[in-house]
């Protein structure tokens, strides 16, 4: 996959043509992957290159000064349309003046200059200033130079899946029902750092996960995880949250201990799969009441990853 990194104005060599899926892809979940597969699938009956156009950072981010809660960092979007199997990645600086850019601009510009012959979309996507494009105006747009596909909202079971849902399930700490929306388990990837080591005092060390600024965690709460370490899987049991029990700066952590692993990976990168949710975080009356749940809650993280990968097996 060759990354074309666009920031306009934009001067860049001309790429073969292509079709391409147009999206801002937070999380790359099942709705987007039905769009990204459509662009594919085109590509390939009018031998074009598979192409994604994407955008960073999040337009609210620019526009509205909000602080987004993304869902994949950047590195990890890349990778999940790596696994895609396209061609092409133009990867798009949202700026103001970006946003700026008129309807006719932005196809002008970023579909015919950059050699899309065909582009995908979902149902809402629009594009140029205030939004103002939309694929219902993109045929106009294009003067017939582009074809275009649409594909409709995705739902299963009555349950819209969209970046929006994945959030919801997020924050509700329901991480299986975000692997059902998103088509994989919630991952957050981070660098282990050093902790206050309360964990070994009482016989649980942990790896202490740093979260990365801008990804949503889920709420806070005891978890079944898996964890990826140097290119090895361990399952473990994690807790969000700001440690109740002793005493807190009120700063959310990411605390996993991982069964039968004992080797020292301060500096490593973790990549953490939320499976399950245990309970809720709660503050307890001493070390070894706490103790006690933290062995509760590891068996019956123990069990039910047991059964995962008994699944898995199968």
């Amino acid at each position: 996959m060759e990354i074309i990194e666009l920031k306009h104005p934009f001067q860049h060599k001309t790429p073969a043509a292509s079709a391409c899926a147009l999206g801002f892809f937070d999380g790359v979940h099942r709705g987007h992957r039905q769009v990204i597969r459509a662009a594919c699938r085109t590509a390939e009956e009018k031998g074009l290159k598979k192409a994604v156009m994407t955008f960073y950072p999040h337009p609210k981010e620019v526009l509205r000064g909000e602080q987004a809660e993304y869902l994949t960092t950047l590195e990890q979007k890349i990778e999940l349309l790596r696994a895609e199997g396209i061609d092409y990645l133009f990867l798009v600086t949202f700026s103001e003046e970006f946003a700026g850019l008129t309807p006719q601009q932005f196809v002008d510009e970023y579909v015919i200059g950059l050699q899309i012959k065909h582009v995908t979309a979902g149902f809402d996507y629009s594009f140029g200033h205030k939004g103002k494009g939309t694929m219902e105006t993109f045929p106009f747009h294009s003067r017939g130079q582009v074809s275009s596909e649409t594909v409709d909202e995705f739902q299963e079971n009555d349950q819209k899946i969209s970046s929006t849902a994945v959030r919801q399930c997020l924050h509700n700490g329901d991480v299986e029902m975000a692997a059902t929306l998103l088509g994989r388990h919630y991952e957050i990837k981070g660098t282990v750092v050093h902790g206050e080591k309360r964990g070994r005092t009482i016989g649980f060390p942990t790896a202490n996960v740093a979260i990365p600024v801008k990804q949503l965690a889920p709420a806070n709460g005891v978890y079944a995880v898996t964890a990826e370490v140097d290119g090895f899987i361990h399952h473990g049991v994690a807790n969000i949250g700001i440690a109740p029990t002793f005493k807190s700066d009120g700063k959310r952590t990411l605390e996993v201990n991982l069964f039968d692993f004992d080797k020292d990976i301060y500096g490593r990168e973790c990549n953490v799969s939320f499976l399950k949710h245990i309970r809720p975080e709660k503050k307890f009356g001493s070390a070894d009441e706490l103790k006690q749940q933290i062995s509760a809650d590891a068996e019956h993280a123990r069990k039910h990853l047991q059964q995962y990968q008994e699944k898995r097996n199968t």
